[in-house]
């Protein structure tokens, strides 16, 4: 099914064959009609399956039928998780729609900029939801016009703190607009904020494409920690991978084995939120045009961000959920392409696997790498003393105290 079959413009349709768009993906075929009729839209499709020009183009389509008068107006507002993805569904803006005029707002950036650029007039804004409540409380810019309301990644933004956000937002933009959510998995309080964004949402669900994971050959190694970087170098040197996403556990190990490889000649960066937001972007460009052949990151980069052509995804230290998982190992086989994911094991890591397959419908056979065998015994869990009864204050007890001591400060 081609995209003329969408009732898109001629020119968007040759805007998406110079952008090497052919057909469209499941999502877009089912959401971008929908949008198209006005209807409000909760989606739920994997990651890497293209919703973000399942929403982008039908937005286009629709603004370019009421263009603008006089001053640009914002009518368009996109909220993200991360900055990089706010970056990435901006630039779809402005490839989609050339007569536009787009402004990111994120973190790292100066404010007063960005306050100024939304003050010139603007028709899109997509936005870090943390950024955006900055900006709307300096009281500088009118939402009146607004049409669309755009949760990217809303599931992610759950974990930021949004639902407190989300009201201060509604109250400031138009009741009557349209509303897309679009999420990867769906926690209990997505119900929540849907029912405050929208009572008469379309619910589309992708059952019938291939979902990502099953276009990845996902492998595990057993390994002690200390052998996980040579382990790396091995399997690099063997299957001469030329772009190799790794995730770490946090900001200083991600930095310290960057440097390592660094020094063994290997192309490779760290990526984590302490960078600078010219340092992230440049880090970004640098790896999507094969600069960078191995980045080191944490889970800043799981969600969202589209770089074509990884070959491997390396879980270096496990993520903490199954969502987690999912969402890192999509980075690769995207858009029907294939990729492999390997996650490194210990002793340690044994029984959080085990909860990341059951919870996936998995089984995955352990593998071991000749000359970094997994070796040692796992370590015995120790139970602790029994707990002696009115030895241990009571919760009510804790708070009667920590109480009692507030209102010493006062009185003090």
């Amino acid at each position: 099914m081609p995209f003329s079959k969408l009732k898109l413009s001629h020119a968007l349709q040759e805007l998406l064959k110079e952008n090497n768009y052919t057909n469209p993906t499941p999502i877009q075929k089912k959401v971008i009609p929908l949008v198209l009729e006005k209807k409000d839209i909760m989606a739920q499709a994997q990651t890497g399956s293209g919703k973000t020009a399942a929403f982008v183009l039908p937005i286009v389509e629709l603004l370019s039928l009421t263009p603008t008068e006089g001053k640009h107006k914002i009518k368009v507002l996109v909220l993200t998780p991360t900055r990089e993805l706010t970056l990435q569904v901006a630039e779809g803006f402005k490839t989609f729609g050339k007569s536009l005029k787009v402004v990111s707002v994120i973190g790292g950036e100066g404010i007063g900029d960005q306050i100024y650029a939304i003050q010139k007039g603007c028709d899109v804004v997509v936005a870090t939801s943390g950024r955006f409540i900055d900006v709307l409380s300096k009281k500088q810019m009118t939402l009146k016009h607004l049409e669309f309301l755009v949760l990217d990644e809303a599931d992610k933004m759950l974990n930021l703190g949004f639902s407190e956000e989300l009201d201060a937002i509604l109250e400031a933009i138009p009741t009557k607009r349209q509303n897309l959510l679009f999420y990867a998995t769906y926690p209990e309080k997505m119900l929540e904020i849907a029912s405050k964004v929208t009572q008469e949402a379309v619910r589309v669900t992708i059952e019938d494409e291939t979902p990502t994971v099953e276009t990845i050959k996902q492998r595990v190694i057993e390994v002690n920690p200390e052998n996980r970087g040579p382990l790396l170098r091995h399997l690099l040197k063997r299957e001469k991978y030329k772009r190799v996403l790794v995730f770490m556990a946090n900001k200083r190990a991600t930095d310290n084995i960057a440097a390592k490889f660094k020094k063994r000649g290997y192309l490779a960066e760290s990526f984590h939120g302490d960078l600078t937001q010219e340092e992230r972007n440049y880090t970004i460009d640098a790896f999507k045009a094969n600069k960078i052949q191995i980045l080191f990151t944490t889970d800043i980069i799981s969600r969202g961000l589209h770089i074509e052509g990884i070959d491997c995804v390396i879980n270096f230290d496990l993520p903490r959920s199954l969502a987690d998982y999912i969402h890192r190992i999509g980075r690769t086989g995207r858009a029907g392409e294939s990729g492999v994911a390997i996650s490194f094991i210990g002793h340690e890591e044994q029984a959080h696997f085990r909860l990341i397959e059951k919870r996936s419908q998995i089984k995955l056979e352990r593998e071991q790498i000749e000359g970094f065998e997994l070796t040692g015994d796992a370590p015995k869990r120790e139970k602790g003393p029994a707990p002696v009864k009115g030895k241990e204050k009571s919760k009510k007890d804790k708070l009667r105290e920590a109480k009692a001591r507030e209102e010493a400060k006062k009185d003090g």
